[in-house]
């Protein structure tokens, strides 16, 4: 039975299993002294067609808090949507990594910030006794699923950068955005200003494993010593950088996404005709929010299906994966109607 609480449900994909594999054959040099990081390196050089600095850690989490402490003082703040994943689900990682950098949340509608609402969270104070912004953060796709368009992050950049800020993308469903919105990854990226990418691998169906991207090599100074001190820096990083390889290549990685992103667009049009349903947020990654009876959700749950009510902003969460099946969907759907009778 496929679940739909979180894309992070799903297995490993065969190109990236294939690649994985692949690398376990023989010795090679430890801490990221081997072929494949140095390949997938210049393989996301290519693919974002700039001359970034890449590194690769375990989780989402360090991604993020790693970036952004590389991003601030311990007396800086960083600006982030209320629901952003940040300031909701990492257990303080940023603030602990930054020794003490403070998040500071603004309101947006559909998850996302605007130029107004960074600029009103700047414009609030500036004397000493305030955290003084330094960053501006943003959720590629957001937690409920919505996507900011190149000209909404470029214009977000051009207000943080004219006050002397940084800014970070949260891309831990980068790909799933990508694919959506059917744009370059340089185009929603550093072209759009963003100065640092967590680049999110789990959820493209990788065992392991985020990407941080520098699209400014200045910003990374000492990178590495912030990741091997956090606990970060892979004795084997092989096995974290090959299956990068074996996902890149071909696109498969947005094939997958593509993929994903169709099935939350199937659930959402079938929920359309399911008698109080009621979809909360557009449709337009792998996430699905809606609003259904407390008897549906209950009873979903005693049928064995399992999903989340406490992302985002209320109602019921169902995530689609690189390997959701269309007739997973339609089994879900088939429950969903049964209990709504």
């Amino acid at each position: 039975m496929q679940h739909f609480a979180s894309d992070n449900y799903a297995g490993i994909c065969p190109e990236a299993l294939r690649a994985f594999l692949g690398a376990n054959e023989g010795h090679a040099p430890a801490y990221g002294d081997d072929e494949w990081t140095r390949r997938v390196s210049e393989r996301l050089r290519k693919l974002f067609a700039t001359d970034c600095d890449v590194y690769f850690v375990f989780n989402g989490t360090a991604a993020n808090s790693l970036a952004l402490a590389s991003l601030c003082q311990s007396y800086h703040s960083v600006i982030c949507h209320e629901l952003a994943h940040v300031a909701t689900d990492e257990c303080g990682g940023p603030e602990f990594f930054s020794n003490g950098s403070k998040l500071l949340p603004a309101r947006g509608v559909g998850g996302k910030l605007t130029p107004d609402g960074v600029l009103e969270v700047i414009a609030r104070r500036s004397d000493i006794h305030y955290p003084k912004p330094r960053v501006v953060t943003l959720t590629q796709a957001t937690e409920v699923g919505t996507l900011y368009h190149p000209s909404e992050v470029a214009a977000i950049a051009e207000l943080a950068h004219g006050k002397g800020l940084r800014v970070h993308m949260d891309g831990a469903r980068f790909a799933n955005a990508v694919a959506s919105l059917g744009v370059s990854p340089a185009d929603i990226t550093w072209r759009a200003g963003v100065d640092v990418l967590c680049f999110g691998g789990t959820k493209m169906g990788l065992p392991m494993g985020e990407a941080v991207v520098f699209f400014d090599r200045r910003l990374s100074e000492d990178f590495a010593w912030r990741c091997k001190q956090a606990g970060q820096l892979a004795s084997k990083m092989r096995f974290l950088a090959a299956p990068w390889l074996g996902i890149l290549e071909d696109d498969a990685w947005l094939h997958h996404a593509r993929h994903a992103n169709a099935m939350a667009q199937r659930l959402a049009a079938g929920l359309a005709s399911v008698p109080g349903a009621e979809l909360l947020f557009p449709v337009e990654a792998n996430g699905v929010f809606a609003n259904l009876p407390a008897a549906v959700l209950d009873g979903l749950r005693v049928r064995g299906w399992r999903y989340y009510t406490f992302i985002g902003a209320g109602g019921a969460r169902f995530m689609c994966a690189w390997d959701t099946r269309p007739e997973s969907v339609d089994a879900l759907l088939k429950d969903i109607r049964a209990l709504s009778v």
